[in-house]
């Protein structure tokens, strides 16, 4: 029985503004937990709020492998790498095209420059990374035997995976496979390498054409969640579920949950940006079965977490179990609450800061004063301001103890839950160097709320300089 590797490649096909930060974390959380082989995420185009994405699912990738399109520098190529290490299986993607027409408009280059490019990067990769994939890009429009010496450069500099793209998708299956097969006989290098097809769905063909590269040797192929120019990744394994047998492959897909798992992400897809459908959807799922109290120990924590949809790392689920704990001192728990404190605790970037206490003084014949308490690499730090009001005097001693002002551009409150002791949502955005940075904070105090979503900004710009 072969064993199929699937890549999806829903992020790198999405525009930029097609989901929210936290929304990109779902789908990758999703995707690793159905068992996807390969993640592959959009290239780096803002150097900020890129690297900060790919900084922080890499960690909690558990089982697939993250994939990150390199650029066509050195600088792209090594920010690439920067961003992806700390993941379990990282991979560097070399993306070129291989037609003259497109290497020309995309590139500005010339073809007999182009293997010299594609050798240059994909060494240059594999010094950093040991897994490397080349893909020849709209492959079925290009001179063949240009293509050939360009797939040559490419296994000889150490790319591990060889992938091509009918990125016209004008081919018919047959017609692919005997294009797959001409590639292997004229490049038989290519036995040693995983060779890798990309179809586009253009003509409701790429999953006809995807099976059709399986049978002439293809061990990899790419899949997409709501893009109707790739191959549907639910038909992949569907196909695969029905046909498997018969044609003596499999994949790692996990067929019980995967139904589910792209309804999740297609509600991303449908209700636009900033929508998260898939936690509001759990939460009311599961809103009469989640109760916490603070005798609750993490392991019923965590399996509320879970109740959610959320599959968290151990570290995050203790900064959950900590905040439910201090929460629930005050009062129970249910799931909207338990997605709030998951939402402003979990999935975040190493701290720099952390919040030890506070003392609030505020009054209508006092000035407002603020004591706060951090700790910083495992020494307490403290701060002590006067400001126009509670709020006001928090950030100000923050500020004194980090030693630096930053622009508050935002800072919104709103209420989480109903109820006299109803939980707050404070949201602060600052301003350094140019870049807002947000940060979010829950408590039944909304003081605190706002203490923590300072702290949780702070941390981000921290973290990026």
């Amino acid at each position: 029985m072969q064993t199929i590797r699937i890549a999806d490649s829903t992020l790198r096909n999405s525009p930029d503004s097609a989901y929210s930060f936290k929304e990109k974390i779902e789908i990758v959380k999703q995707l690793d937990h159905i068992g996807v082989d390969v993640i592959e995420t959009a290239p780096i185009t803002n150097a900020k709020t890129d690297v900060l994405f790919l900084h922080t699912v890499a960690p909690i990738i558990k089982n697939s492998t993250l994939s990150c399109p390199t650029g066509l520098t050195k600088e792209s190529l090594t920010s690439a790498w920067q961003a992806i290490k700390s993941a379990k299986r990282p991979r560097l993607h070399v993306m070129l095209p291989t037609s003259t027409v497109q290497l020309e408009y995309i590139c500005h280059k010339k073809p007999n420059v182009a293997c010299d490019l594609v050798k240059q990067l994909v060494s240059e990769a594999k010094a950093l990374c040991a897994d490397v994939e080349f893909s020849a890009m709209d492959a079925t429009r290009s001179e063949f035997d240009f293509l050939c010496s360009v797939v040559r450069s490419a296994i000889g500099a150490g790319a591990g995976t060889v992938t091509l793209c009918d990125t016209a998708g004008t081919m018919l299956p047959d017609e692919f496979a005997a294009f797959v097969k001409k590639i292997y006989d004229e490049v038989p290098a290519l036995k040693s390498v995983n060779l890798s097809v990309e179809c586009s769905d253009a003509m409701s063909m790429g999953v006809a054409c995807s099976v059709a590269s399986i049978n002439a040797g293809a061990a990899q192929i790419k899949t997409c969640v709501g893009n109707d120019n790739s191959p549907s990744l639910e038909a992949v394994a569907y196909m695969l579920k029905v046909k498997g047998d018969s044609m003596g492959i499999a994949s790692g897909i996990n067929q019980t949950v995967i139904s589910r798992t792209i309804g999740n992400i297609m509600s991303f897809t449908n209700t636009g940006k900033g929508a998260n459908k898939f936690t509001q959807i759990a939460a009311e799922e599961a809103s009469t079965e989640i109760t916490l109290s603070a005798n609750d120990d993490i392991k019923t924590v965590s399996e509320a977490v879970k109740a959610l949809g959320y599959d968290l790392s151990e570290e995050d689920t203790s900064k959950v179990y900590e905040n439910v704990q201090r929460v629930a001192q005050k009062k129970s728990i249910g799931a909207k609450e338990l997605d709030a404190i998951v939402a402003s605790s979990a999935m975040q970037v190493s701290p720099t800061y952390t919040l030890k206490s506070y003392v609030i003084n505020s009054g209508n014949i006092i000035s407002a004063t603020a004591n706060i308490e951090l700790i910083k690499n495992g020494a307490t730090v403290a701060g002590i301001s006067l400001g126009e009001g509670p709020i006001d005097a928090a950030f100000l001693a923050i500020e004194q103890i980090v030693g630096h002002h930053f622009e508050l551009d935002d800072f919104q409150i709103q209420s989480v839950t109903e109820g006299r002791e109803a939980m707050g949502e404070a949201l602060v955005r600052l301003r350094a160097n140019g870049k807002l940075y947000s940060g979010k904070g829950v408590s039944t105090d909304i003081i605190g709320a706002s203490i923590r979503a300072y702290i949780n900004a702070l941390n981000k710009i921290c973290f990026e300089q």
